[in-house]
């Protein structure tokens, strides 16, 4: 019986082009044994690859059989690459290309997360055009202080930015620019850091045990500070049962409204005043030390076992 082909895609022009490797490399080294992994790798200029090879990508989804998406960012993430496989009619994991430009945008999924009833900072989008000194000075007055400030268009906590005053907050939306054409200026909300995977099923969509993260280092949960080895991941998180209901439940809700599939992974605040949902990620990372890593360990459930669920959802749903 011939193996189903899966085509993983990694790398991408995004600035989590290192990480999107990582993570289809750890894909491909954990692929159950009945698929026959495809290594598709898509140079930092947009080139798709197989073997060293360039080729077209109508030509790649012709060697495939369904594709796992390892890529992160723009391109990966935003809907673009899921248009550019929707147009082939080859099945692909993860999400369909309008829900993940909505999750991808974080200023869009917070107008979902709002009309729906959860509860999220407040927040104001400043693009890379006008003035953007006066923009930085209405924020100063109507959203208290600190700020986070995060590229509106990025991922893994790339760019993202604590402000305290007036002038660091100017830093932090042009320090955001250098990854995005518009920055996100949330409030701050004090409190602890939580994040919880959403795994698609048949059924619906459940959610595995929240994680708590204790960072070492102090400050936000940033590039640096995921990547470095300074934070604290903890699975299952040190949360009261309410606490821990109502971020599985507030992680479900965000897959359901965002319209995703197969799998998610939601951050969040856990504050005196209630659960803040900051962002949906639609492709979480996939590398050894991503959180979701932890998340399968916490249930019992091996990363290859993960992966044939993901693919079965996407192939058997084509």
């Amino acid at each position: 019986m011939q193996k189903l082909r899966v085509g993983v895609l990694r790398g991408g022009p995004s600035p989590e082009y290192e990480v999107s490797l990582k993570s289809g490399e750890n894909v491909l080294a954990h692929l159950p044994k009945h698929y026959s992994g495809v290594d598709v790798l898509i140079t930092k200029d947009g080139t798709w690859h197989i073997g060293g090879i360039p080729l077209l990508p109508e030509h790649v989804a012709r060697k495939v059989d369904v594709f796992l998406n390892a890529l992160h960012g723009a391109y990966g993430e935003d809907g673009k690459v899921q248009g550019i496989l929707d147009s082939f009619g080859v099945p692909y994991t993860g999400s369909r290309a309008l829900p993940s430009a909505i999750s991808m945008a974080k200023h869009l999924g917070k107008r979902y997360y709002r009309g729906n009833g959860l509860l999220t900072p407040m927040e104001k989008l400043v693009r890379n055009i006008g003035n953007i000194e006066g923009v930085a000075k209405e924020i100063v007055k109507n959203i208290p202080g600190p700020w986070v400030v995060k590229p509106a268009g990025a991922g893994s906590s790339i760019g993202v930015t604590l402000a305290k005053n007036y002038e660091e907050l100017m830093e932090g939306i042009m320090q955001a620019f250098l990854y995005s054409d518009s920055a996100l200026v949330e409030e701050y909300i004090a409190g602890t850091e939580a994040t919880c995977v959403v795994v698609a099923s048949r059924g619906g969509a459940y959610a595995l045990p929240p994680i708590e993260i204790r960072k070492g280092s102090g400050g936000i949960f940033n590039y640096t500070i995921k990547y470095d080895g300074s934070a604290e991941e903890v699975c299952p998180g040190n949360f009261t049962e309410a606490e821990s209901r109502k971020i599985m439940y507030t992680a479900v809700r965000a897959h359901k409204v965002l319209g995703l599939s197969h799998y998610s992974r939601s951050d969040m605040i856990v504050s005196p005043r209630g659960v803040y949902i900051l962002e949906t990620n639609s492709l979480p990372g996939l590398t050894r030390e991503s959180l979701i890593m932890k998340s399968l360990k916490a249930v019992g459930t091996s990363f290859s076992e993960f992966l044939d669920h993901i693919i079965q959802l996407a192939y058997g749903g084509r």
